[in-house]
């Protein structure tokens, strides 16, 4: 089969807790986010796909994933 089996799919709700002014500049970036697109979003909604934005940007994040995939003894040899 040429399709792998899909990955789990299963919402995970978390709740943080953020600083008043954290929690402004999220509110001023879905504004922000609604002018660029002309499409409004909550801020609930774009924190997901903005955490992953900065994951994957995050290049030294990505590097120790690697290596951490890949092993300690390959990846020191």
């Amino acid at each position: 089969m040429k399709l792998a089996k899909l990955p789990d799919r299963t919402p995970v709700k978390m709740t943080i807790v953020l600083t008043p002014s954290l929690a402004q500049r999220l509110r001023e970036y879905a504004v922000f986010y609604a002018e660029t697109y002309g499409s409004k979003e909550e801020v609930a909604e774009l924190i997901p796909f903005m955490l992953e934005a900065f994951l994957e940007g995050d290049a030294d994040f990505r590097k120790s994933r690697k290596v951490a995939a890949v092993g300690p003894t390959a990846a020191s040899s």
